[in-house]
């Protein structure tokens, strides 16, 4: 028998199960990376955004309406956003939420309807959207959607069906849209990552057994592990996982959602806040649940509370308390400065290279970049920590622009500046360039302006075979990649790093500066720098050290 509708119950196992399937086909998804760098990131950044929201899906009691659910999946989609990729998947969901929250049940043209205002959605926050991403195949799937809807179609199954062909074939498509995709042979990951979440959901719909636990998406990166022990210890030292959710008497704002959270911080840790239209939920493990219900009964009535005590699960052991640990204490016992015009954020990898953002006077430091993309809601916790009128952010990533914008619409209180930084020499001439006479916007200004006289290259080895840019390259090759292409590729380091410095020279270079990372010695590094000096004796040559992982060396040239 056909179905033509489908209500609330059915809609939470549609989306949990797309997101087990991109789940599991996260790390194939990160293989289709168009470089073949060891930092493809599409399958994580998409999977621990739609997880965000699979979370807060799940803690939802199993009557919740279709408005609730809505809720969910756009707020915790919207604050778990990473990357490009995801924060696209995240507009998406909320140009479709936006369509469907206010039907109890949901046929082909209100799915045809919110198809469409996802992909109008997700347009709008891409300043220059591109053909060939996930934006194409997401248009794919909405222009089929209307085309079935328009031709009368009323089985669901048969819509789903055919809205996920034409976008598999629309995705086959993208490599005749975008050159360097056909060069590498591979379609767009974007796109692949939001048809598994389709096909998922399409299987949740026809019943297929599947595994809809959504367990905790922690992020993983080098600089930022931490071992099984150090996680067991960081979750019995407070000893009860305390869960409620907060129906608020009224509004809850940024600054309000912001204080809430520096208070449970203060009292416990894991901590997880998701504020929407009228609700919150809240999760934190503290060794005193009264103080937190205490603080939450401030804001409205509490339901949905639990409280379980970990130590009767867990026996109890003592371990040194990891280094993050360590730092988190120390920055909460840290005393707000009194507040001032102007602060900055920016987002590093590697001890030398924070050290030097904290030197030219950064207030805040992200941890990530290439291997781990922060999030909307760690930019948002970054901004709060700030004590500042105007904080200016440097995402120093192309793929970190996307979640500063989006925190920057969510921020009331304080003036936020996104300076549209792509890589760390940027993010280093932005702050340099930094005039305390000027208004923000024209510092904005100047700063936008510098950047772009600024010439990166980086240094680091690919991890497949393939062809780009009409190069050849070997798995195991060394890159010399620019700011619009590889550079140089070859078997020896300084060989290929020597050849992209100078296809990056012109007759204006002034400066030279060399970041070295945590696997180049420091003999090795000056070596380096002798070279270059003599292949240009006009420009002045630096060296310092970055300790960024996976890359060998970031070169600017000014």
């Amino acid at each position: 028998m056909a179905l033509n509708t489908i209500d609330a119950k059915m809609l939470s196992k549609m989306f949990l199960a797309g997101a087990k399937n991109l789940e599991s086909k996260k790390e194939w998804i990160n293989e289709l990376n168009v470089f073949p760098v060891p930092d493809g990131d599409t399958g994580t950044n998409m999977t621990m955004t739609i997880m965000s929201a699979a979370r807060e899906v799940s803690a939802l009691a199993e009557d919740a309406d279709m408005e609730t659910i809505c809720k969910a999946i756009s707020s915790g989609s919207l604050r778990g956003a990473r990357g490009n990729s995801g924060v696209i998947l995240s507009q998406l969901f909320r140009g479709f939420t936006k369509g469907i929250r206010d039907y109890e049940e949901v046929n082909v043209p209100i799915f045809a309807d919110a198809f469409e205002k996802a992909v109008e959605t997700a347009y709008k926050a891409v300043m220059k959207p591109k053909e060939g991403t996930i934006l194409t195949v997401a248009k794919g799937a909405a222009d089929k959607a209307k085309e079935l809807s328009e031709e009368g179609m009323e089985d669901l199954d048969a819509f789903f069906d055919g809205v996920i062909q034409h976008a598999e074939y629309v995705l086959s498509q993208t490599p005749e849209m975008l050159p360097v995709l056909k060069q590498a042979g591979v379609v767009d990951s974007g796109g692949q990552g939001l048809v598994q979440v389709l096909k998922g959901a399409y299987d949740g719909f026809l019943g297929k057994e599947i595994d809809l636990t959504i367990t905790e998406v922690k992020p993983v990166a080098s600089t930022m592990s931490m071992n099984r022990e150090a996680q067991e210890q960081a979750e019995i030292k407070f000893g009860y996982c305390t869960e409620f959710i907060i129906l608020l008497s009224k509004t809850f704002n940024i600054k309000q959602e912001m204080d809430f959270k520096a208070y449970l911080e203060s009292i416990g840790d894991s901590i997880v806040v998701v504020a929407d239209d009228d609700v919150v939920k809240v999760h934190v493990h503290t060794n005193d649940p009264g103080l937190a219900i205490q603080k939450a009964l401030k804001y409205g009535a509490l339901s949905n509370m639990k409280i379980d005590n970990m130590r009767l699960e867990h026996q109890e052991k003592l371990f040194k308390m990891s280094e993050k640990e360590n730092a988190q204490k120390e920055a909460a016992k840290e005393e707000k400065t009194e507040r001032k015009d102007v602060g900055f954020i920016a987002v590093s990898v590697g001890d030398g290279i924070n050290e030097i953002f904290k030197g030219l006077g950064v207030d805040h430091i992200i941890e990530g970049g290439q291997t781990m993309n922060p999030s909307t809601e760690d930019m948002l916790n970054a901004i709060e920590k700030v004590n500042a009128d105007s904080v200016y952010i440097l995402p120093n990533n192309k793929n970190i622009i996307l979640a500063a914008n989006q925190a920057q619409s969510l921020v009331e209180d304080k003036e936020i500046i996104v300076i549209p930084t792509k890589t760390v020499p940027q993010g280093i001439t932005a702050v340099i360039n930094y005039v305390p006479d000027l208004s923000p916007e024209e510092n904005a200004e100047s700063m936008k302006e510098e950047i772009g006289n600024v010439k990166t290259g980086q240094v680091t080895y690919a991890v497949r075979d393939t062809m780009i840019d009409d190069k050849e390259i070997r798995q195991g090759d060394f890159m010399g990649i620019g700011d619009a292409g590889i550079l140089s590729v070859g078997t020896d380091m300084e060989e290929v790093t020597l050849k992209m410095v100078e296809e990056m020279m012109d007759e204006d270079a002034e400066l030279v500066s060399i970041y070295y990372g945590s696997e180049v010695e420091e003999a090795e590094a000056e070596q380096l720098k002798k070279k270059i000096e003599q292949m240009n004796a006009a420009c002045d040559v630096e060296l310092q050290y970055g300790g960024q992982p996976i890359y060998y060396y970031i070169v600017s040239v000014e």
